[in-house]
């Protein structure tokens, strides 16, 4: 078992997740989609750990391996100390209270048949908590938390906005008092000003509740708000690592920088210039290139970076990256 520190809620190490494709044809080759491929960190107890990237970086395929939603093919999760595949049916059973997810569509992951405190309360039942009158207590009392009246908690999902049923979502995620709540896109489907809402909704919680948060998004201005960490992906490895206030005032690796400055109000990180604009797309997650990733669309490669892989390096201030163009000093190529 990976040794956790006493502070140390989530680790995951070295964590993949392949999937074999359909054959194309009768006896052509297994494809395989490299979906999360090596990706390891750490969140501390009381935080929030964002991880950022494109459509295909693997960010949401990744909290669903920490979740035990997907098979992971490598790698090891230990949630509060314990390896789930090392726990015996009845010890998951009990282990699973501690952490729950929000998903980023609330109306798809809601039954449609059952009234609002029967959606609530579903998890309570299916885990065992409490007897049945502290079960009808905890949907009333987490159903309030997130700001829904008494009278709400007989409508069905389909009679609530699309903000309303993201608290119905959040509510269900936290009837179990979860220590992790792994939120996949929570706000992405919401218009700002709802989107302003949950978000301050879910800061409010993790103070009252003492939460920890797993964050995954594609919007730097949410994860900016809400997160202390942040990872940023690309096809499938994490490629920058370090505090959020970081990340944006000094990025380090050239696709962290090109995705940061083009935030309006960032033009210092261009020296006033206009932002780095991605040429082309991302390869085919099947067929990945020698050397980095990312070498075909960076705007600082240079021949290692088509034949070199690089790996994760520790820089100063606490940040991990990986390209072979930022110095031991943590000058990247685009501070020159």
């Amino acid at each position: 078992m990976t040794t956790q520190s006493d502070d140390t809620l989530l680790e995951v190490d070295d964590l993949a997740v392949h999937f074999a494709l359909p054959r194309a044809r009768p006896f052509a080759p297994v494809e395989t989609v490299r979906a999360v491929d090596g990706v390891s960190f750490r969140i501390q107890r009381g935080r929030t750990f964002g991880i950022v990237g494109e459509s295909g970086s693997g960010k949401t395929t990744t909290a669903q391996a920490v979740m035990g939603l997907v098979r992971k093919t490598r790698g090891t999760v230990v949630f509060d100390g314990a390896v789930r595949e090392r726990l015996s049916p009845a010890e998951q059973r009990r282990h699973r209270r501690g952490y729950q997810m929000i998903f980023q569509d609330p109306f798809s992951s809601l039954n449609p048949r059952l009234r609002v405190d029967q959606l609530v309360r579903e998890p309570l039942d299916l885990m065992g908590i409490g007897v049945p009158a502290e079960r009808t207590e905890r949907v009333a009392e987490i159903l309030n938390a997130v700001g829904l009246r008494t009278d709400q908690h007989q409508l069905f999902p389909h009679q609530f906005s699309g903000g309303q049923r993201q608290r119905i979502s959040i509510a269900r995620a936290l009837a179990s008092n979860p220590k992790l709540v792994v939120c996949d896109e929570p706000v992405s489907a919401l218009d700002v000003a709802i989107q302003a809402q949950i978000l301050n909704l879910l800061a409010r919680l993790q103070d009252e509740l003492q939460l920890t948060y797993l964050f995954i998004s594609h919007d730097l201005h949410v994860v900016r708000y809400l997160c202390d960490d942040i990872a940023v992906m690309y096809l499938g490895r994490i490629v920058e690592q370090t505090r959020a206030d970081a990340i944006f005032d000094s990025p380090l690796h050239p696709y962290t920088w090109s995705l940061v400055s083009a935030i309006p109000g960032n033009a210092h990180l261009t020296g006033g210039r206009a932002p780095a604009v991605l040429r082309g797309d991302p390869p085919s997650p099947t067929r990945l290139p020698p050397g980095c990733r990312f070498a075909g669309r960076c705007p600082f490669a240079e021949p290692l970076c088509h034949v070199s892989e690089p790996q994760l390096r520790a820089m100063p201030g606490d940040r991990l990256v990986a390209c072979h163009r930022v110095d031991d000093h943590g000058v990247g190529p685009q501070h020159t």
